[in-house]
């Protein structure tokens, strides 16, 4: 594993985020850009690291106000989030690459891939939010959060944050199997910087019209019981993109990727081995199943 720490150089006018890359696979084996959500940073990937780690090479980036990028300043939006991306991206010299986001995560993908088609073999997004579709629930949640941290501290605003979201359910109900504890120390070390900043992020148009020039593989990736405001935005884009899959898993809720890292390994993988020999091939416009799948290969070595 090679680390890149965080730096206060400039890259084309975008400050380096921290990231890791994992180059055990060996030159010629595909990349995977992994990026996490808001409130978490590249741990949540932990278990798809050791599952993909043997047969392709890794990106994960903290984003700005995340992790070890937790010293980034503001405005932290979509588009400062996305410029970080692929500053690191340029950084590392990856060229080509699978892009798998959860969350806001996910939204990144999704404008980096309108902006940037060619860099993108395929994309996998694990709860993906949209530019431009309304999602009431979200916007409650981080208004509660932003809230909290300015009257009562950011402390309470991530316990808070953890204890009350809904995305979280499946995870506060089935503590052992999905790792309660770990997830909520990622979460108690939260800056909470993004909460608490008052510059006003880069807006970002509506992505709805571009959906339809992604013409990118994409694999759409839902919990059983995920949040309404995530099921609706894949709804919508399994509607509008030219060549989607789409992933229910059973007994998962808003993190699939964490509650049931198996299953969704499987299913990443073949999607991956597929469009990696395919390129972007032609798939069914909306192909909807449920989690089953052949088993991966084994993990190398466990992420320290």
């Amino acid at each position: 594993m090679r680390a890149k720490q965080l730096s206060l150089k400039a890259n084309h006018d975008v400050t380096v985020p921290f990231y890791q890359t994992i180059t055990s696979a060996g030159e010629g084996t595909p990349w995977i850009v992994m990026v996490h959500g808001a409130s978490q940073h590249s741990g949540i990937f932990s278990a798809q690291i050791d599952a993909f780690r043997s047969a392709h090479r890794l990106l994960l980036v903290d984003l700005p106000g995340h992790g070890r990028s937790t010293g980034m300043p503001g405005p932290y939006g979509l588009a400062e989030y996305a410029q970080a991306v692929m500053a690191a991206v340029d950084d590392a010299g990856v060229d080509r690459f699978h892009f798998w986001g959860t969350h806001t995560g996910a939204g990144i993908g999704l404008l980096l891939a309108s902006r940037h088609p060619d860099a993108f073999i395929s994309l996998v997004l694990d709860g993906a939010v949209l530019p431009g579709v309304d999602l009431p629930y979200v916007t409650m949640a981080i208004a509660r959060a932003k809230a909290t941290a300015r009257e009562r501290g950011v402390e309470a605003a991530c316990t808070e944050w953890f204890q009350e979201c809904e995305w979280f359910d499946v995870i506060r109900a089935r503590p052992q199997e999905c790792r309660a504890r770990e997830h909520r120390d990622m979460i108690a070390g939260f800056s909470g910087r993004p909460w608490l900043d008052t510059l006003p992020p880069t807006p970002v148009a509506p992505l709805g019209a571009a959906m339809s020039r992604i013409t990118l593989p994409v694999l759409l990736i839902n919990g059983q019981h995920d949040v309404d405001d995530f099921v609706r935005v894949a709804d919508q884009l399994a509607g509008a993109l030219p060549f989607v899959t789409r992933e229910v898993i059973p007994g998962a809720g808003g993190f699939p990727l964490w509650e049931c890292p198996a299953e969704v390994n499987q299913i990443v993988g073949r999607f991956i081995l597929q469009h990696t020999a395919q390129g972007c091939s032609t798939m069914s416009r909306v192909d909807t199943r449920s989690a089953q799948a052949p088993a991966a290969g084994t993990p190398d070595e466990r992420h320290p």
